[in-house]
């Protein structure tokens, strides 16, 4: 059966409903058999990349969200070099590179020196002098640049002893803020690792310790990670959609996760060791974690089916609001709630209702790729991905490769429609997108295995049209996967964080970089600002509020 690459075409008069059994049933083995040749693949890749050799090409991305824009230009954000975040690069129509419109390249450049040049060759009498012809040099300096503070100290006539004060920027260290702004920026903007980064200041004529980079790394940023931690509290409050994801992040050796919350105005990103709904939630709570027993959490017990017995417990034992983990934990101990499924449940439930105590809005539509942990109130899902599926089958003769073509051109035609309804919201549309959908994602083609999937993708219809409804929504998840591209980047070069610290630090420092540039702030501008104490950038969550009241108030 492993040797068998394409099923022979048989004609629809012979295609009786033992036939057709038959080939869904091949089918079946046949991709169950292509699954099993993708994880060897995938174990062979794994001892490829450690012996230092290349891996397979991954699959091929289909350019659904590039092809179906009308100028030819994804409408998701950027990734972390400027590439669309779908990764979806195939059959890409060609454009122009940022900054490549006409202008004078030097005339926005300030000018540091001006050295004036006289011609080499003897100047003939009589000539007469016609100007300057200039001609614009960029160029750095990098050098050390040591200051030494002398101090004044005065004694008083009662024996006190008054000093010089130093400048708030140095923080009492023997390292200025500038090579600490350096520091920073190459770290966690340019991915330089603690080595290279140490290796590149000596050699420059900083004398300086490896511990004393880490502690220029890691000393002294609870202002930056306080201002992190309310770029979620803020973007929850005043934002209409978030789209999530999760990526690989280890932490101390141990594989761990990063979960991305964001949207157009912000990014925030956590790194735990769990990506599970209950990790989720907790991440939602933004720190301050309660567990509230009210409607939303018993409502959402039975969508789950807790049992009656748990369920009544909970009923008896309820407490208003009980906050931090380890109480929650005595309080299922003391209830007697033991088994696994039940407690995962009735902790769900109790993050959820704590939740919405504090104000979660139920209307702020959660846009995910399908995972299980993000489909809580008010979900949709991403079309790249659900596209993708489509897109990854394998036909095993031509007609398959027909209906699959043809089937993937009418997502790409509705796709596209639906995009425009976005642009352009009219409700008296609405009806023949859904009958379009309907049709699409219940059709029967000669490929059984696109069938499945079909049926699939139509179980999820309300989630995948919710933006007929919310058209203030995004359609995909590509902002997300651009956001936690640096996390890949992060993984690849230095692999992972040793101290909570440092997992703090680069969460910390990740968000508010990521958060800059969606504000169209130069992260190297901000370092300055917060570490020198300018205060000319205002607080990031300050702009996020204002640009969501902007936002509110276009008609």
């Amino acid at each position: 059966m492993s040797d068998l690459k394409q099923l022979p075409t048989i004609a629809d008069a012979e295609r009786s409903a033992l036939v057709e059994q038959l080939l869904g049933q091949i089918e079946h083995l046949l991709e169950e058999n292509r699954r099993q040749a993708e994880i060897i693949q995938q174990m062979r890749d794994e001892i490829a990349v450690l012996k230092g050799q290349k891996a397979k090409p991954k699959f091929k991305p289909s350019g659904m969200e590039t092809e179906t824009e009308p100028d030819g230009d994804p409408d998701g954000s950027e990734g972390e070099d400027g590439d669309s975040g779908d990764d979806d690069g195939a059959d890409r129509k060609p454009r122009k590179r940022a900054g490549s419109s006409k202008r004078s390249k030097t005339e926005r450049l300030a000018i540091h020196e001006t050295i004036k040049v006289a011609p080499t060759t003897p100047i003939p009498e009589h000539s007469r002098f016609k100007g300057y012809r200039d001609f614009i040099v960029q160029d750095l300096r990098i050098q050390a640049h040591n200051t030494c503070y002398r101090r004044e100290v005065w004694l008083t006539p009662d024996g006190t002893l008054l000093v010089g004060e130093l400048p708030a920027s140095l923080n009492g260290g023997h390292f200025g803020p500038e090579l600490r702004r350096y520091a920073l920026y190459q770290h966690h903007h340019c991915h330089v690792t603690q080595p290279l980064l140490h290796e590149q200041l000596r050699e420059w004529d900083i004398d300086i310790s490896v511990g004393q980079v880490d502690a220029l790394l890691s000393g002294d940023n609870e202002g930056f990670l306080a201002e992190k931690d309310q770029l979620l509290v803020t973007g929850l409050e005043v934002s209409r959609f978030i789209t999530v994801d999760d990526s690989g992040a280890r932490h101390q050796g141990n594989n761990g996760y990063v979960t991305q919350i964001g949207n157009d105005w912000f990014a925030w990103f956590a790194s735990t060791g769990s990506k599970s709904r209950i990790n989720f939630l907790q991440l939602l709570h933004a720190g301050n974690i309660t567990y509230c027993l009210n409607e939303h959490a018993l409502s959402y017990f039975q969508e789950e089916r807790l049992p009656k017995e748990p369920l009544r417990r909970l009923k008896i034992g309820a407490s208003p609001q009980i906050a931090g983990i380890s109480d929650w934990e005595a309080h299922l101990d003391a209830l007697g709630i033991t088994r696994e499924r039940h407690r995962r449940i009735a902790t769900e439930g109790a993050l959820l209702g704590g939740l919405i105590d504090k104000g979660f809005s139920l209307d702020l539509v959660i846009v995910s790729d399908g995972a299980g942990q993000f489909a809580i109130l008010l979900h949709a899902l991403c079309w790249v991905h659900a596209e993708r599926l489509v897109h990854k089958l394998i036909p095993l003769n031509e007609r398959h490769r027909e209906d699959q073509e043809r089937v993937r051109g009418e997502i790409w035609d509705l796709y596209a429609d639906l995009k425009a309804y976005r642009r352009a919201p009219d409700p008296a549309l609405a009806p023949s997108l859904e009958a379009r959908f309907e049709a699409i994602f219940t059709q029967r083609t000669s490929f059984a295995t696109l069938n499945q999937t079909l049926k699939r993708l139509h179980a999820h219809q309300q989630k995948l049209l919710l933006v007929l409804q919310r058209p203030d929504i995004v359609l995909h998840t590509n902002g997300s996967e651009g956001d936690i591209r640096g996390y890949v980047k992060w993984r690849k070069i230095s692999g992972g964080t040793r101290s909570d610290l440092g997992k703090r630090c680069r969460d910390g420092f990740a968000s508010l970089k990521k958060t800059c540039r969606k504000l169209g702030i130069s992260f190297w501008d901000y370092l300055a600002d917060r570490i020198e104490q300018h205060g000319e950038i205002a607080p990031l969550p300050d702009i996020i509020r204002e640009r969501a009241a902007a936002a509110r108030a276009v008609p």
